[in-house]
């Protein structure tokens, strides 16, 4: 059986502050809100614009570069993969959400205090311990 390749890369800005919060086993881990345009012509010849928003979780030292030096706002560079949560909510009915676990984060763009330009490295931390 082939195996699988599971690589997703985006750039957008963020559309929240980074909210980083520690596992029990004091492990960094920080959710992203992040908005991608797309700008498009659509049958009539005129420009149009799309938006996807992206939650995108960060784990260990890069979750708090990110809490540190980018906020609401701040262009990035996302790479990681994609993960499926699932959960039932109050009622019993299943629930699924796609998400990014990112595996980098770079900080794009402008030298404000909160966007440096830096790149903040990453690896994949492990997920054993995430609170639901």
């Amino acid at each position: 059986m082939a195996r699988g390749y599971n690589k997703v890369m985006l750039i957008g800005n963020l559309t929240r502050d980074p909210e980083l919060r520690y596992t029990p086993s004091n492990t960094a881990v920080a959710d992203l809100g992040l908005a991608v345009n797309r700008t498009y012509q659509d049958k009539d010849g005129n420009q149009q614009e799309d938006v996807t928003f992206v939650d995108v979780t960060v784990w260990g030292r890069t979750a708090e570069n990110c809490s540190e030096y980018v906020s609401k706002g701040a262009p990035v560079f996302v790479e990681g993969r994609l993960t499926l949560n699932q959960w039932e909510n109050d009622d019993g009915q299943k629930r699924s959400k796609m998400k990014v676990t990112a595996q980098r984060v770079d900080f794009l763009g402008g030298g404000s205090a909160n966007n440096t330009n830096q790149q903040s490295g990453g690896v994949d931390e492990p997920v054993d311990d995430v609170p639901f």
